[in-house]
């Protein structure tokens, strides 16, 4: 599953009969001592020593191409963004000292959000301070105890999270499963809250939810449907809105969750819908209510991003290419891959086990290559991978070299 989350064990007893409550951290510790014993530098905790464009770091004291962020857009150093950011600061000061329902509305913060309407052609829009919060107050909110949450297995962390808070009754299904998904709805008690969880993109291969039929099906059973667009907003759909908006069903889903920390720019996230009775939520929404909200320059990047986004077709187009180009590129040198075809902007290489894929990815940066190294239980299947994360601004020759890399690393460790 990527929720990231892993079931403890019994706490051991100290002396006095006081548990160890870290004892329950004890495997993922022996891993992790095991992986640094050979010698590995520690793939979690890459430092990066001066940003220099949207694919480029200092990382080692040296130049670094960055294929493990989520800048799919190449929003981050957008001189009118930019600008934007640095207004904001000038004008209303580095924070707001507040939650939105006290004094921390600004004007920016209903701009940002006029923007997220206008970007999804819908009715509401409600800005949180992280995607984090968002999923977690927009889930817990809505579905309560009694009501019944149908989800996707492979699921994010701020999803699960999200319903335990809300005290549903969780119902899992096998990831991208339609028929799963619809026997799961047929067994909850008639009469009974239920609320349909999907993702457009799922963040760990890459892969597309079949959105059409899943939405189709959920409401032929009375649900209604959330969908987590985290990782398709900006770049897939006509005007990047995501798969909803690619596969036809924008108008039948009743919530969109996306954040500001992907192909936005900058951090935050957001809930938009038609639903009429929405407004309340910001009444009833705890993460919302009890959260300072975000600052007067972040609220200004986002909104002038979102606005940008909206003309990105020939961005879209040329990060298509790229992820197009890099699937078939590493295909061909023999690495295993989480898709046939790329699906999204992610591509994941699959790799033997934790220690090859740490040898990997170290090898990899030592060309001069940044990706993420993905482990479980964060990965479906127990996998270890590589998670290439493609951005609208990496260029051809960019990506040539990238594959170059990869050739090179996969031969001296062995894995090709």
């Amino acid at each position: 599953m990527s929720d990231g989350i892993m079931q403890p064990d019994a706490p051991e007893e100290l002396e006095g009969g006081t548990a160890d409550l870290f004892s329950k951290f004890d495997p993922l510790i022996k891993m992790r001592e095991g992986l640094l014993s050979t010698g590995q530098k520690d793939p979690f905790s890459l430092v990066m020593e001066k940003v220099l464009s949207p694919t480029r770091a200092i990382c080692n004291g040296r130049d670094t191409i960055l294929l493990g962020t989520y800048n799919y857009m190449g929003m981050t150093f957008d001189p009118q963004v930019i600008e934007a950011g640095h207004q904001a600061m000038r004008d209303f000061g580095t924070g707001t000292t507040g939650s939105r329902v006290l004094n921390g509305t600004y004007q920016g913060h209903k701009e940002c959000e006029d923007a997220l309407r206008e970007f999804y052609a819908m009715d509401h829009a409600m800005v949180f301070s992280t995607g984090y919060l968002a999923n977690l107050g927009i889930i817990s909110t809505i579905a309560g105890k009694g009501d019944y949450i149908i989800l996707d297995i492979d699921s994010h962390a701020s999803i699960y999270d999200g319903c335990k808070l809300g005290d549903a009754e969780i119902v899992p299904f096998k990831h991208n499963d339609i028929e799963a998904m619809e026997k799961r709805l047929k067994r909850v008690p008639e009469g009974a809250g239920k609320l349909v969880i999907l993702e457009g993109v799922y963040s760990m291969l890459g892969d597309v939810a079949p959105l059409k039929e899943m939405v189709r099906i959920a409401k032929e059973h009375g649900a209604m449907v959330l969908v987590d667009e985290a990782h398709s907003m900006g770049f897939i759909g006509e005007n990047g809105r995501g798969v909803a908006e690619l596969q036809g069903v924008m108008d039948d889903v009743d919530f969109i969750i996306g954040t500001f920390s992907k192909s936005v720019g900058t951090v935050g996230g957001f809930c938009v819908s038609n639903h009429p009775k929405f407004e309340i939520m910001r009444l009833v929404c705890r993460p919302y209510v009890f959260t300072a909200s975000l600052p007067p320059a972040v609220v200004a990047t986002a909104a002038t991003s979102i606005r940008k986004l909206m003309q990105g077709s020939n961005k879209r187009a040329h990060l298509w290419e790229n992820s197009r180009r890099l699937h078939s590129g590493l295909k061909e040198l023999g690495f295993t891959l989480g898709t046939d075809e790329a699906q999204s902007a992610i591509i994941a290489v699959i790799m033997p086990d934790l220690e090859q894929g740490a040898a990997m990815w170290e090898a990899l940066l030592e060309e001069g290559l940044y990706v993420n190294l993905a482990r479980p239980p964060a990965t479906p299947a127990n996998m270890t991978l590589l998670r290439c994360s493609l951005c609208a601004e990496h260029s051809e020759e960019e990506v040539s070299t990238i594959l170059d890399m990869f050739e090179a690393a996969g031969k001296a460790t062995g894995i090709i």
